[in-house]
């Protein structure tokens, strides 16, 4: 793009570091989604076995599952953290990309 957006240093400070306080929650997150796989205390029965399944799926191993999820929000946050941290100059040419991957993750959901 043609176009330049240029930000204060005080300003791009504070929004990498929202975006680094936001990324360390998904850490943590992801952490905990990773254990989600492990569905248990349903029960011997035949359906409380797919129910656990059912469960497992939902928390890792799909690309609808929480844990992928939160991984595509990680890596999309990411970049756009880095854009705002090259002091702007690339976030225009990004902008799109990531806005594009968030509204994609969340048409999915």
């Amino acid at each position: 793009m043609s176009e330049f957006i240029r930000l204060d240093p005080p300003v791009i400070a504070e929004i990498v570091a929202i975006c680094d306080t936001m990324l360390a929650e998904f850490e943590s997150s992801r952490i905990r989604a990773k254990n989600l796989v492990s569905a248990n205390g349903f029960g011997d029965l035949e359906s409380a076995r797919q129910l656990a399944a059912g469960y497992s799926r939902k928390g890792a191993g799909t690309p609808e599952s929480a844990y992928e999820r939160i991984e595509q929000f990680i890596e999309t946050l990411t970049q756009l953290r880095d854009a705002f941290a090259a002091g702007g100059e690339d976030f225009l040419d990004t902008q799109f990309d990531w806005a594009r991957a968030l509204d994609t993750v969340d048409r999915d959901m």
